[in-house]
């Protein structure tokens, strides 16, 4: 037997152990085929494709360090909490709440409680959110609580670090985090000169060689202020120029996010408080001051926080969105710059589709990835038959993550609806259960519509065999984008 033989005799048998490996540890059909495509179609990459992406940290629990450990302040606030979401979900105000209880009882069972004194604004594109968000930051007492996905080093990027240094000088507490992928270009200076002036800063999940690409797949994809234990901020807008508009690039941004004042501050304050805990690796003392129980209680929008990643037990953000499309009785509007559902989620929409509930969607005309954006639109034609309504728009980029059900409930926050957002990112979103308010981003949607294109059915499905074939090539791909 010559050396060649021997090689291809080795490589057949490391081949078996992935192939088995992937079919043991990976827990969806389509990732597994997907996978498996990888490591047999392109010999040695695919395999460091796997081990560097496919890995699953929720099953093996190499996240669990994150969760915080409670203390008594906390295990009393928590239970206060949850006996007072209980009664909320069963006084059935708003009457969503009464007659579609499952999603609260979703979230709660994921230690998300529900409270009702909060007031919440909606914040259209960077030129809403900034301002609302330096004048919150500016008027802080005790602590400010900031985590960006993307934080850059731009004019709105050190108009917020000067604040933030302002507040450290004050003697206000002020904690920092950033992801060490997205927020790369704050890394030399405006990092610097964040901890040389008070300010504590720490990065999600250092970026290095030996572990790049596994520190890149698995990013905080969260966008969280909480201010003082009161107000919070959360969304898809990072910390960019891009985001207002105009802006230097020459590109329509649209986006949302929103500011709470409540008790909902608290679960966005907890989640905060388990990220920071896992960056520095110290558990940081718990006060009054983080978990207020004396806020006003004249507002009364119930809210929950949806939260999941590869620290979670279990996808909930997908849960509850799946959860939430099911019990629609009369419109659903979906809003996401990318959408690679995932079957169950595909599944749920055409199910509703087709039993009468009007669904729309608006996507970007033009994504910033090919490859995703190729995977994508080979879902639309099935969406399509259903009865889906699907909108490009074509106005600029449309970034905004949201959800609308029957003007009842709606959904804002940093989870695309993808399977990078629901499996392998750090998201955060928020389930608002109000009428006013879901009305309100319903006009939001229907504005979009105007800077939005209907896809045509007929000429959809007569585009040429080639694009539509190489959309399937790309989806195969899908759950690995």
């Amino acid at each position: 037997m010559n050396i060649q033989l021997y090689i291809e005799i080795f490589y057949a048998i490391i081949l078996l152990f992935v192939c088995l490996r992937i079919i043991y540890e990976v827990d969806t059909i389509s990732k597994i085929y997907s996978y498996l495509l990888v490591v047999i179609f392109l010999p040695i990459i695919g395999m460091v494709v796997y081990f560097a992406m496919g890995n699953n940290y929720r099953k093996n629990k190499l996240y669990s360090k994150k969760l915080t450990r409670n203390n008594d302040l906390f295990s009393r606030v928590r239970h206060h909490i949850n006996q007072s979401s209980i009664a909320i979900i069963k006084d059935g105000k708003p009457s969503y709440l009464k007659d579609n209880p499952q999603l609260a009882y979703l979230l709660l069972h994921d230690k998300s409680p529900i409270t009702k004194n909060n007031e919440v604004k909606l914040l259209l594109n960077g030129e809403e959110t900034f301002p609302e968000i330096i004048r919150a930051l500016k008027a802080a007492q005790n602590h400010i609580h900031i985590e960006y996905y993307i934080f850059e080093d731009d004019k709105i990027g050190c108009k917020i670090k000067d604040v933030l240094i302002e507040k450290a000088k004050q003697g206000i507490s002020v904690r920092f985090i950033y992801d060490d992928f997205g927020s790369r270009s704050i890394r030399k200076r405006i990092v610097k000169e964040l901890k040389d002036n008070g300010v504590e800063v720490y990065r999600f999940y250092k970026i290095n060689f030996i572990s790049l690409a596994n520190r890149i797949n698995y990013r905080n994809h969260r966008k969280i202020i909480v201010i003082d234990g009161e107000t919070a901020f959360v969304g898809g807008i990072n910390i960019s120029e891009r985001y207002s508009n105009p802006n230097p690039y020459q590109l329509y941004w649209r986006d949302t996010h929103i500011k709470i004042k409540g008790s909902g501050t608290a679960n966005l304050q907890y989640i905060f408080l388990c990220d920071w805990n896992f960056c520095t690796g110290n558990q940081i003392a718990i006060n009054e001051s983080f978990f207020r129980t004396d806020l006003p209680t004249e507002a009364k929008v119930p809210l929950q926080i949806a939260a999941s990643g590869p620290d979670s037990d279990s996808p909930t953000i997908l849960y509850s969105i799946i959860q939430a499309i099911s019990k629609a009785k009369h419109e659903v509007l979906i809003t996401t710059p990318y959408f690679i559902p995932d079957e169950s989620l595909i599944n749920i929409i055409k199910i509703a589709a087709l039993s009468g509930v009007s669904i729309k969607l608006i996507v970007p005309k033009k994504g910033d990835s090919f490859l995703v954006n190729a995977a994508a639109c080979s879902f639309y034609s099935e969406l399509i038959d259903a009865g889906v309504e699907i909108y490009l728009y074509t106005k600029g980029f449309i970034h905004a993550k949201t959800l609308v059900i029957d003007e009842a409930i709606a959904m804002v926050g940093t989870a695309n609806m993808d399977i990078r957002s629901f499996e392998l990112n750090f998201e955060v979103n928020a389930v608002i259960y109000d009428n006013n308010f879901a009305k309100e981003m319903r006009k939001a949607f229907e504005n979009d519509l105007l800077d939005s294109i209907k896809i045509n059915e007929k000429e959809w499905n007569e585009r040429s065999k080639w694009k539509t074939f190489s959309e399937k090539i790309a989806r195969l791909f899908s759950p690995l984008l």
